[in-house]
């Protein structure tokens, strides 16, 4: 089987559908824009000013933290230096460097920048804060322009880079103890810098929301059970956060969802041992200093796709103090932070390879799934699906299996613990997502809801589709003001309890509903058997 040629050619247009449905844009050159009159603020760093539109006040592009190049690459982010000049933030950070791609923004080093999105008009009390923590694999991309949340939800808007790749989470003896999951660390001291400066603001310190898609919602699950995490952060919403294949045998990713096995740190520095070796740096006299020396494009070329033997830890590792223990295993044991969370997965949520006739239908289900291949056939034949037959039914299969079955245990088990409200995207008209084949029935796919909860009201869409995206947009950010996703014009939506186990199904037109029949029409009895515990 081909694997996945990781996310330059194919997957780079999956940014249109995490920027909710518009092409990036580059940040500008030269000059900052002026700010805006009356927009200064002044954080505990120093004062910065911003601009205004969009039924927002932003700004943006702020340091959090130090830049992590030279001594700083691969360590834990440093505060940033304070400033006496008032700083224009006034775009957005370049992102952080990630293999490039047609069309892709600029990227560097210093991309260790937040923005703050603030809706228009004077609140008489501080504001809900949801902090976005985007998806890409922890490999691409960087946080999209979340003004509609904002706006429309009358929340404040955090949106944070962190680092990516190699430089976010690489592994090595050399490194010293607990090294990788920079990533994870910038993404806690993102929230220490809301928990010192949102208030400036108008916005809650003492009430925050993180949230993303895919590695976003993998990101949740990090923060979740991180103990370094403890009080930063109150309720998480876990969108898609679950996409690895069932056994492992992943032709995209590096394991690194919620519910895949992360390599612990011996294997993560063995890996890094083999990385060191093949950029020519095990013989230094001093490995971390020739580590830190080399080039960003000499880094990213060695990791490649990331699934190589020599590409190093690019995705989380359990380093013993940042991730203890794995989410899987932390939620099954119940070593959480306190927080309330919503949690959910696609109808077709699919993250591997399609198939595309018959005989490869046959080889992808037999290379996925060993000795329980006979019993997949068996509850999967093609004589059940309307052409493209091969694609629907491998499609089906790996979403059941990788994505919707996990995610009903994850809100089974997070349940046990938490106050949990757990949902399926059923939606199968979103606008189209350019990394997907559009000549293909895709189904209710893979981060589809982002395009809603980001794009302009009205945009691409009909009336069932606008009534879909206003509610998603309440749903969204009333959870994130009162713990509670049912709000005024939206369904009624209860916690996920073991004596109550249903599913809000999210369908546009107004005919979302509260399910129980998720499990059985995806045969989650029968994937659950045969991968039952955390892995």
């Amino acid at each position: 089987m081909r694997s996945r040629p990781l996310v330059v050619s194919v997957l780079c247009a999956v940014t249109v559908l995490l920027s909710g449905g518009a092409a990036p844009t580059a940040p500008a050159v030269g000059a900052a824009p002026p700010c805006a009159d009356g927009t200064e603020v002044r954080t505990v760093d120093g004062p910065v000013c911003g601009v205004v539109g969009n039924g927002v006040t932003s700004w943006l592009g702020i340091p959090y933290a130090a830049p992590p190049v030279g001594e700083l690459r691969w360590r834990p982010p440093a505060r940033v230096t304070p400033w006496a000049e008032t700083f224009p933030a006034t775009r957005v950070g370049i992102r952080c460097p990630q293999p490039a791609g047609p069309g892709a923004p600029p990227s560097g080093e210093d991309c260790l920048k937040l923005n703050v999105r603030v809706p228009e008009g004077d609140s008489p009390r501080p504001l809900p804060v949801m902090v976005q923590l985007h998806g890409g694999g922890f490999l691409l991309f960087g946080p999209s322009d979340a003004s509609r949340l904002a706006a429309a939800g009358q929340v404040i808007s955090v949106e944070v880079g962190y680092r990516l790749g190699i430089f976010g989470f690489f592994a090595a003896e050399q490194l010293g103890p607990n090294s990788g999951n920079y990533a994870l660390q910038d993404q806690q001291e993102a929230l220490r810098w809301v928990r010192r400066n949102i208030a400036a603001f108008g916005g809650d310190p003492g009430n925050v929301t993180i949230y993303g898609a895919s590695a976003g919602g993998s990101s949740v699950c990090a923060q979740l059970v991180s103990p370094d995490a403890q009080g930063l952060f109150h309720k998480g919403i876990i969108q898609s956060g679950l996409y690895n294949s069932l056994f492992g045998k992943d032709t995209s990713w590096q394991p690194q969802d919620c519910k895949a096995r992360w390599p612990s740190e011996p294997e993560a520095q063995q890996a890094g041992a083999r990385f060191t070796a093949a950029v020519g740096c095990a013989e230094a006299d001093d490995v971390a200093a020739c580590l830190r020396g080399l080039p960003v494009e000499r880094l990213l070329a060695q990791v490649g796709n990331g699934l190589n033997p020599d590409s190093g830890t690019i995705a989380p590792v359990v380093d013993g103090k940042t991730i203890p223990l794995a989410p899987a295993k932390a939620i099954e044991r119940g070593h959480l932070n306190r927080a309330r969370v919503m949690t959910g997965v696609a109808r077709d949520d699919v993250q591997l390879d399609p198939a595309e006739t018959p005989e490869q239908y046959e080889t992808l289900v037999r290379e996925q799934y060993g000795k329980h291949a006979p019993a997949v056939f068996a509850r999967y034949p093609l004589n059940r699906f309307p052409e493209p037959s091969a694609f629907l039914a491998y499609r089906t299969i790996v979403a059941d299996s990788n994505s919707v079955c996990p995610s009903l245990v994850l809100a089974q088990r997070l349940a046990r613990h938490l106050t949990v409200f757990a949902y399926q995207v059923d939606n199968p008209d979103s606008p189209p997502a350019g990394w997907l084949d559009q000549t293909k029935p895709n189904g209710a796919f893979h981060v589809s809801e982002n395009t809603f909860l980001y794009a302009r009201d009205g945009d691409l869409w009909n009336p069932n589709q606008n009534v879909y995206g206003r509610q998603l947009v309440a749903q969204w950010t009333g959870f994130a003001r009162t713990g509670n996703p049912t709000v005024d014009g939206t369904p009624l939506w209860t916690p996920h309890t073991a004596a109550d186990p249903r599913f809000m199904s999210l369908l546009p037109a107004g005919n979302s509903v509260m399910t129980g029949e998720i499990g059985r029409q995806h045969h989650c009895g029968f994937w659950n058997a045969i991968a039952p515990g955390p892995r």
